[in-house]
């Protein structure tokens, strides 16, 4: 009888707690979808956002954006501008990386001196001169000029803050096991299926609100979305435009939908080929009706910009007329650059379905003043890697953008930064060159502002790229997440995103 009342016992237990089990099991893990694996785990060494949304919450800076891209310190507790070259930073005490390491002014000072020597990083640290070590909590950031984007510099993700002494011991392999501060741990990455990170509960700005998160690699755009409707997975940050309805039809499912400071644009190799003649690019922007592309590619979600960056970025040019198709003054040019009968020429894309659809209307109207385009979609690492060896004629790319606009103009056109640093289009144009470096040079803002007017009007007239249009910022949720933000940038921080008992 004693046995019969226990076991009955038992198995009023297991009824009464299995949901709870079963639900703290299922919330737990915080599963995210994007359309392609991250590139590296090497914060320094690219500039793309399926990289980087992984990399932010590994890895901490000494500043961080706010949703509201405000910046707020996050490993700094504190700063002082000492003169025009040298900003002097005291990092919290007792942060410790992901190995129980302490972090300290030597990490500091190797990553960002590391970051300043790095091809992909120079955009944002190739103005640091050097690091100099006050105390173990104490840093001076010496700058080889005035550079008044340093503080927009700091909270890039090539500023992540990495452990030496890992580094210096693991190699390369350091980037395969990433060691980081921040609020999530590497724990496991199976390329083309998915990347796990556990929780960091002694995160120093307080444990995550779940458990692990999991990047989930779903290339196809239809199939994240019928992914998060069937509740597969918890959140969509690359949620295509076509998929809205989708996701605005079901009552357990949340739609962000917000501007951006990014840019979609069509990009020309400026040093080679047919391309590198500025009478063939102006050409084809003439041939191509933007208004077509941003209806029928873009869904009308993505905005018009007459300029090369986003109202909402200081510096934006709104002088600068809109482009408009004249499909005789395209064929006139192209006569004069020696193309009466026509040319071929490819345009890369990658897996992003709008890229794909504005590639294919861009085909159909060049058709029309003799310009036969191939399209080539490649796979994501692939498009970089051949992008950054100048192999293109034309490409369709995009930049998370920033509020400063350093963090557009310098990477996309400076000719420092040619290839894999960002300047995609190799363009070089000598007084650009100049102007942006003023503009870096500079820390009274409305002097910095004369400059990047200036350097827009000659950036638009020669045509390295055709803005298609602002992209927004579409992700989608299940109703049961909280604590989320959608960054205007593209990437986004989980650590205090929690999952309800609404689900």
């Amino acid at each position: 009888m004693k046995k019969f009342l226990r076991a009955t016992f038992l198995l009023v237990l297991i009824i009464t707690f299995l949901p709870t089990i079963l639900f703290a099991k299922a919330t737990d893990d915080l599963i995210i979808a994007q359309q392609a694996d991250p590139k590296t785990l090497d914060p320094a060494a690219t500039n793309d956002v399926y990289s980087n949304n992984v990399n932010l919450n590994i890895y901490d800076r000494l500043f961080d954006f706010t949703p509201q891209m405000t910046i707020e310190n996050n490993l700094a507790e504190g700063y002082q501008q000492l003169d025009t070259l040298t900003l002097q930073v005291k990092i919290k005490k007792g942060v410790k990386f992901h190995n129980g390491d302490n972090l300290t002014a030597e990490d500091v000072k190797f990553s960002i001196e590391r970051a300043s020597k790095a091809p992909g990083a120079m955009t944002y640290f190739g103005d640091v001169d050097h690091v100099d070590i006050i105390d173990s909590y104490t840093v001076n950031i010496v700058t080889k000029k005035p550079f008044g984007p340093l503080f927009n510099a700091l909270t890039n993700w090539s500023g992540s803050i990495l452990s030496k002494k890992y580094l210096e011991s693991a190699g390369n392999q350091a980037f395969f096991e990433p060691i980081g501060s921040g609020p999530f741990k590497f724990d496991s990455w199976k390329t083309g299926d998915k990347l796990v990170l556990k929780a960091n509960k002694e995160y120093h700005r307080g444990a995550p609100g779940v458990d692990t998160a999991t990047f989930r690699t779903i290339p196809e755009g239809t199939n994240r979305a019928i992914a998060l409707e069937t509740k597969e997975i918890d959140i969509s940050v690359t949620l295509e435009p076509v998929d809205i309805p989708t996701v605005k039809a079901k009552d357990y499912l949340r739609l962000y939908h917000t501007s951006s400071v990014g840019l979609t644009y069509l990009g020309f190799n400026c040093e080679k080929g047919p391309t590198s003649d500025v009478r063939v690019r102006q050409a084809i922007c003439y041939a191509i009706n933007l208004p077509d592309i941003i209806e029928n590619a873009l869904n009308s979600l993505y905005l018009p910009t007459s300029t090369v960056m986003a109202p909402a970025t200081m510096g934006y040019n709104d002088k600068i007329p809109f482009p408009k198709r004249d499909v005789e003054k395209a064929k006139k040019l192209l006569e004069e650059a020696g193309y009466k009968d026509g040319l071929k020429l490819r345009v890369w894309t990658n897996g992003v379905q709008t890229r794909q659809d504005a590639a294919v209307i861009i085909q159909d109207q060049l058709k029309e003043v003799g310009i036969d385009l191939t399209i080539e979609i490649l796979e994501w690492s692939a498009y970089l890697d051949r992008l950054g060896k100048a192999e293109h004629d034309m490409f369709i790319l995009g930049t998370p953008g920033s509020t400063d606009p350093d963090g557009i103009l310098y990477p996309l056109f400076n000719y420092l930064n040619k290839g894999t640093a960002g300047n995609y289009s190799f363009y070089n144009n000598s007084k650009v060159n100049e102007l942006l470096d003023k503009g870096r040079e500079t820390v009274d803002q409305a002097e910095r502002l004369k400059y990047y007017l200036e350097a827009q009007e000659i950036i638009v007239s020669e045509r390295p790229i055709l803005p298609l249009g602002l992209p927004p910022i579409l992700v989608g949720t299940q109703d049961y997440i909280e604590g989320f933000s959608a960054y205007p940038i593209f990437v986004h921080f989980f650590r205090n995103v929690k999952k309800t008992n609404k689900k």
